[in-house]
């Protein structure tokens, strides 16, 4: 029981730093190459499209781009693709390991939608099938060829997500779920347009026929949508870490808006990186959409403990742990060290939300959190933060044992 609950946490830990490395990976090679193209000096003559030299690391670089492709294949052709597979399938990993298999603690929310755990997780995949279907439906059809237009289109469909989300699941998972909605699009567009669309310029140039420009302008749409997706998409895999984020009233009004701060910024850069006049407005509408998030941060669903404990719906896992052995200790425990914090109305001093949105104050809080409690407090010493509340080593032994009841409590 021991064993399984920390290796499980380490697993969640490796998968989580294997996604932030290839994203890393990602997203460094996609900004470093719009910034590329859009500054490029085309005022040359030749075949090429456009060409920049760069100095880093001690070393001269000079690159050339051309616009469908060169008249010969070159000997060694570099291809991008691995980052965004690998970003992807180590993000759906994490997205398993931690909300799938812990589904009953991080997706479900009795409260918010009763589900069975094998309803959350096929709303959990097929929503992300789904959206990235819908999308490519609509970049195929005539809309198309009025790229604001169908931009606008997508904003009002991941507006809607973003509430759809956050009336099926938990606040933190829906924010999460929106972000890996996004995220999906963007390695989809790489894997059946962008990929395909290069493959097909190259076998037309080894078969010495001229390649078409219109896999070309196919690519550099879906590349377009990459670019201004991007930023949202890292704020979004963040959130779970600011309840002022994700655990408000108008979360899915935030995530919304994040989505049109992405634009702004992403606008800034992209005509810096043109060589244009820096449209300064981007930076007030940026703060604008920043203090309109941070309002309507501060106006969230507020309850007392009573109100939580009166219309609190307990998963069967948190049954269980309800009813093992132990609890009342451990309730008793939590109480008295950890809910001066983790709260809805904190009481410790210049705290005003409760850390990661973690409320321990009734009996299905702690139930609930049952796992969390064991590894934060009882496994190792994270929690309290320096032991703040003098939390004995007699008292961390009563969570151990009351998570290992829980373990092996059947009703």
């Amino acid at each position: 029981m021991y064993d399984l609950a920390v290796m499980w946490d380490w697993i969640a830990f490796a998968v989580r730093w294997l996604h932030v490395i290839t994203a890393i990976a990602w997203i460094g090679s996609s900004f470093y190459f719009i910034a590329l193209d859009l500054g490029l000096n085309r005022n040359i003559e030749g075949p090429a499209d456009g060409e920049e030299w760069q100095v880093h690391g001690g070393g001269f670089y000079h690159i050339q781009k051309y616009l469908v492709a060169p008249k010969e294949m070159p000997e060694h052709l570099v291809w991008f693709k691995w980052e965004s597979y690998a970003t992807w399938l180590s993000g759906a990993a994490m997205l398993a390991v931690l909300y799938w298999v812990g589904a009953e603690l991080y997706l479900i929310d009795p409260n918010v939608m009763e589900l069975a755990v094998w309803q959350a997780v096929l709303i959990s995949a097929g929503s992300l099938a789904i959206g990235w279907v819908l999308y490519d439906q609509l970049c195929k059809s005539p809309l198309g060829e009025s790229p604001t237009t169908l931009m606008l289109i997508l904003f009002v469909i991941l507006v809607a997500m973003s509430w759809g989300y956050t009336q099926v699941f938990t606040g933190r998972a829906a924010l999460l779920h929106l972000g890996a909605f996004t995220a999906t699009i963007m390695t989809a567009n790489v894997f059946f347009i962008i990929m395909p669309n290069q493959r097909i310029v190259v076998e037309d140039l080894k078969a010495g026929r001229e390649p078409d420009a219109k896999y070309g302008k196919i690519a550099k749409l879906r590349s377009t949508h990459n670019n201004y997706l991007t930023l949202p998409v890292i704020f979004l895999m963040l959130s779970n870490h600011y309840p002022l984020a994700f655990a408000t009233e108008y979360n899915w009004i935030i995530a919304s808006l994040v989505f049109l701060m992405g634009v702004t910024i992403r606008h800034y850069f992209n005509t810096m990186h043109m060589k244009q006049p820096v449209p300064n407005w981007t930076i007030g509408a940026t703060v604008i959409l920043f203090l309109c998030i941070m309002w309507l941060s501060s106006a969230p669903l507020r309850e007392t403990a009573e109100e939580a404990e009166a219309r609190q719906v307990l998963t069967p896992a948190a049954e269980r742990f309800a009813a093992a052995e132990h609890f009342e200790d451990a309730q008793d425990i939590v109480l008295g060290r950890c809910s001066m914090c983790h709260a809805r109305e904190p009481v410790w001093d210049g705290m005003l939300w409760a850390p990661k949105g973690v409320f321990l104050e009734t009996r299905g809080d702690i139930a609930s959190r049952a796992r969390e409690i064991y590894l934060q407090s009882a496994v190792t010493h994270a929690m309290p933060p320096a032991n703040l509340s003098w939390m004995e080593e007699d008292e961390r032994l009563v969570l151990r044992e009351w998570y290992q009841a829980g373990r092996a409590h059947r009703p």
